[in-house]
């Protein structure tokens, strides 16, 4: 697990740019996930676990068709990118 580090994508946005785009932070944020650091998780890219949620959901609705899956993967899918931008407008706020 510790050298997971060695294989993560550089963020293209961040090093041509110098501004961090909607993604950055969240390889790491998952590498901190499976280690057990949660609550580090969170602090480094919040939408992490609504998208671990979204992803779980989906597969699952891949194989077994629930009543309200739709309806369940759309809240789940609008939590996780309303996260996402209000996360990131508070990283370039600060």
């Amino acid at each position: 697990m510790q050298n997971l580090e060695e294989y993560m994508l550089p963020c293209l946005n961040k090093k041509l740019l110098g501004v961090e785009c909607f993604g950055c932070g969240l390889q790491r944020s998952v590498v901190l996930v499976f280690r057990g650091q949660f609550v580090e998780a969170f602090y480094m890219y919040p939408a992490v676990y609504s998208l671990i949620l979204l992803l779980f959901v989906s597969i699952i609705n891949i194989f077994f068709k629930f009543k309200h899956t739709n309806k369940i993967i759309t809240i789940l899918a609008i939590i996780t990118v309303a996260t996402i931008i209000i996360s990131y407008l508070i990283k370039i706020i600060n």
